[in-house]
């Protein structure tokens, strides 16, 4: 019997489709049929592939609705996110279309007794293993710039988001990719490791947590695979002495709740000084409780449920240990009587070393809420941890915040007085167990080529 994938609407609880996986067999046509479109690909002129991402772009707006829609039901986003989460996308298309030509060209460099060519080449078929939080965004955010950098790309898509995946394929292909250049693999955990082993594939991307990424960085390295690896974070936001308490409350719930809590930069930890503490609990533990659960098709709803119901009885467990280790809920803090895979908007107090909620990723709508002494101290524990993806600093001296985020904060992006997560035209990134390589800003478009010396006499 076919093994298959039903994917299920989390607010609702009721199926919404059923796929058949693929076998074996059909999984290397697959990557056969992307290696052949890649062999005519990488021939196009660079003007020409940033012409068909372009349209890529255009397409995404057209069906922005429809594709929102999906995302919505599959993976339980507020619509009004998914609807930004597109817009994102084919931001990212038009930013790698307009800077992409001129940042994959030849570039010439003088040499003794000649002259110098430094060449951008494709390298081939890029595989992308990705998550169900952004089921656009993750697997635009990699394949547009291999698409661009001339590469054939795959993408094994999180299973409860099967949908918005095809969808994806369609979009590429109606917008003027060549057929089988993207492709979507329905494919179990095994069959993936085969397609890592696969002659045919040069490159390995994954979005996920840093368990994963060692899982695959091991099996990509066993075969001498480059991998770029963007995993989990506790992002610690630092509310100091000298802060606006009023910008850092307004931008920490944001932070917090983005995405229903669901998003690897999502504000997590948030490290306050000891002059802020009682002050920041009081403001921020009132706007935490006042955020209700609600459909996620309703754009005045501003929490909808997590992904899938272990997620969110994951998450429950989190918060159930962490409380047993000494931490307090002072919002939230207990699932909820109803339909769905719902968690409240749940502060957290009292938070320690030795609590998931200090130490792991709560991946949800749950802040964790640490006491500092004094600056200094609140930069030791926004460092004390072994991720560094993102993080944030609240102060009136945007200099010294400036300097503490370039030369003091052991993490890959950070936000001054306010709350970003991603920007076509900025790297994306961490370090530590967060991963490593980075997307956008240029950056992901030169993760996957031969860079070659052409030495002319």
């Amino acid at each position: 019997m076919t093994n298959r994938i039903t994917t299920i609407n989390p607010a609702t609880e009721e199926p919404i489709e059923t796929y058949d996986m693929m076998t074996d067999a059909q999984a290397e046509q697959a990557i056969q049929a992307c290696y052949a479109a890649f062999l005519d690909w990488r021939l196009k002129p660079l003007e020409e592939r940033a012409k068909v991402i372009g349209a890529i772009g255009k397409e995404l707006v057209n069906r922005k609705d429809a594709y929102a829609a999906l995302m919505t039901r599959e993976v339980g986003k507020l619509i009004g996110d998914s609807r930004q989460e597109v817009d994102l996308c084919a931001a990212i298309c038009d930013f790698t279309a307009e800077t992409g030509p001129k940042a994959l060209a030849d570039e010439e460099r003088d040499i003794p007794g000649g002259k110098g060519v430094v060449s951008y080449a494709p390298q081939g078929v890029i595989y992308g293993i990705q998550p169900w939080n952004f089921p656009c965004y993750q697997a635009v955010r990699y394949a547009i710039a291999n698409l661009m950098a001339g590469n054939g790309v795959l993408l094994k898509h999180a299973e409860n988001c099967t949908g918005s995946g095809l969808f994806l394929k369609e979009v590429f292909e109606a917008a003027g990719l060549p057929k089988d250049l993207f492709t979507v693999l329905l494919i179990d955990h095994d069959q993936s490791d085969k397609v890592i082993a696969n002659r045919l594939v040069r490159g390995v991307t994954l979005t996920g947590s840093d368990r994963a990424g060692r899982a695959v960085g091991a099996t990509a390295a066993k075969h001498l695979k480059k991998t770029v690896l963007e995993l989990g974070s506790n992002d610690a936001y630092i509310v100091l002495d000298d802060a606006d308490l009023d910008v850092a409350v307004e931008a920490c719930v944001q932070g917090r709740i983005y995405n229903n809590g669901q998003t690897c930069v999502n504000a997590k930890r948030f490290v306050i000084t000891e002059k802020n503490y009682d002050a920041f609990v009081e403001r921020y533990a009132e706007k935490m409780s006042a955020i209700t659960m609600g459909d996620p098709t309703d754009t005045a709803t501003k929490l909808g449920p997590l992904a899938r119901d272990d997620l969110r009885d994951k998450l429950a467990s989190q918060v159930d240990e962490s409380v047993a280790k000494g931490a307090r809920a002072i919002v939230g803090g207990s699932i909820p009587d109803r339909k769905g895979a719902y968690y409240p908007a749940t502060v957290l107090v009292d938070v320690a070393p030795g609590q998931p909620a200090y130490d792991d990723e709560l991946f949800g709508p749950v802040a964790s809420i640490i006491r500092a002494k004094d600056d200094d101290d609140a930069l030791r524990i926004a460092n004390d941890s072994r991720y560094g993806l993102g993080g944030g600093i609240f102060s009136k001296d945007e200099a010294r915040a400036r300097e503490l985020a370039a030369k003091h904060f052991d993490t890959g992006m950070i936000s001054i007085n306010g709350y970003s997560i991603a920007i076509p035209n900025m790297p994306f990134g961490g370090t530590k167990d967060s991963g490593h390589g980075r997307e956008h800003g240029g950056f992901g478009m030169k993760e996957f080529v031969n860079v070659k010396s052409i030495y002319l006499a």
